[in-house]
């Protein structure tokens, strides 16, 4: 994979950001998490200068280059997992120009100055990984849907302005996707404590009768927007060969395939941090009166490392290739790579603690926080066993989930 200067020049202008404004603050601001919305819109602010964001002017740009949005999580990941979280939960307000007149009229404003924060609600707390079956459920009454049930896990939830929430349509029968703006809607969260992306709110949604209108169904936003002339671009901002992918796939499918890839390169880029450090660290420091970089047993962590680091980046590539040509491996290979670069981040994120020592258990040092990120990247957008069923299911066509 060859990056074009366009490409070249925005990873550079990334890094130059990130090295100047989030190196300095990350590891208190880690510390002290979650983020609020004052601290996490900062920071959205500036990356939008960059020619990150879903407000409209910024979206398509952003989103139409896939290579450009995979740098995005590979970079800030490298730095700060928990700020790409953040940023990119934020996409299903991309939405809100499709959505209900009463929705467009409350979160236009907000989403046109990229002040619009979105969030997904998929994962249930007795379903997990289960998300073929929600059992959150959107029953339609006379010209809306009444929404019950529990999401959890939800990244953004305690300040999203609009929640794209993967619910059973009783009448149809079938899965949808339906986007509840908090203005006219209102829901209740509770924030959750974990071990790794301490930096990002994720917070547990009650819908008790939450009503929205019929327009906010996804199904409906969509056939709406093409009926009016829009093309499929206008409405899902990727390249026409991606938004192809949510006509042959179910709309949850397609979303997964695009998050699972930029879930690869997320670990990609926690195994580059963390690679960085045992590196410099195996060269600095001395025992038995030389670098512990000449000791062959820490020659062997840093291949291991180096190792998993190159093949998680190539098929992370490989994913990203299949993506952005609307492949029909997509999905098998958005699967491989998220199921084995994750896996493979806890693996190598383990191995730089080693190369440590008792320095790298210290709480100040960043491998352990390295470690507790990489940790949670084997469960989120479907845990490694997920990943495994999805590619058996597209090697045979037979399917192993129940």
């Amino acid at each position: 994979m060859q990056l074009t200067a366009d490409q070249q020049a925005f990873r550079e202008d990334l890094r130059g950001y990130l090295q100047e404004e989030v190196e300095p603050v990350v590891d208190e601001l880690d510390a002290n998490g979650p983020l609020d919305r004052d601290e996490l819109m900062g920071f959205i602010r500036d990356l939008r200068d960059l020619g990150i964001g879903f407000d409209p002017e910024t979206a398509p740009e952003f989103f139409g280059d896939v290579w450009r949005f995979m740098l995005t999580a590979e970079e800030i990941s490298r730095v700060w997992p928990s700020l790409n979280v953040g940023l990119l939960m934020s996409f299903p307000s991309v939405f809100v120009r499709f959505a209900a007149e009463e929705t467009r009229e409350a979160m236009l404003p907000k989403l046109e100055t990229g002040e619009c924060l979105g969030s997904l609600a998929v994962t249930e707390p007795s379903g997990g990984s289960d998300t073929a079956r929600p059992r959150t459920t959107a029953r339609k009454e006379g010209d809306e849907f009444v929404i019950n049930g529990q999401k959890t896990w939800v990244g953004n939830a305690h300040y999203a302005d609009v929640v794209m929430v993967v619910a059973e349509d009783e009448e149809a029968g079938a899965q949808d996707m339906f986007l509840v703006d908090r203005e006219n809607s209102s829901f209740e969260t509770e924030e959750l404590d974990k071990m790794g992306w301490k930096g990002v709110s994720n917070a547990r949604i009650t819908f008790d009768e939450v009503r929205i209108p019929e327009g906010n169904r996804f199904s409906t936003m969509f056939s709406n927007a093409i009926a009016e002339g829009h093309d499929m671009n206008d409405v899902v901002p990727f390249p026409e060969s991606v938004t192809q992918l949510f006509f042959e796939q179910k709309p949850l499918n397609a979303t997964f395939s695009f998050m699972r890839t930029g879930m690869s390169f997320m670990s990609v880029g926690i195994m580059q941090a963390a690679f960085d450090e045992a590196l410099d660290h195996a060269t600095d420091r001395e025992t038995f009166g030389k670098p512990i970089g000449q000791h062959q047993l820490v020659q062997e962590k840093l291949y291991d490392m180096r190792m998993g680091l190159e093949t998680s980046r190539q098929l992370s590539r490989r994913a990203a290739e299949a993506l952005e040509a609307g492949s029909e491996d997509a999905r098998l290979l958005s699967s491989m790579a998220k199921g084995y670069t994750s896996e493979t981040a806890v693996d190598v994120t383990s191995d730089a603690i080693q190369v440590f020592g008792g320095e790298g258990l210290k709480t100040e040092n960043r491998l352990e926080r390295y470690f507790r990120d990489a940790r949670v990247m084997p469960i989120p957008d479907g845990t490694t066993e997920i990943q495994k069923l999805v590619v058996g299911k597209e090697l045979t066509d037979m399917s192993a989930y129940s």
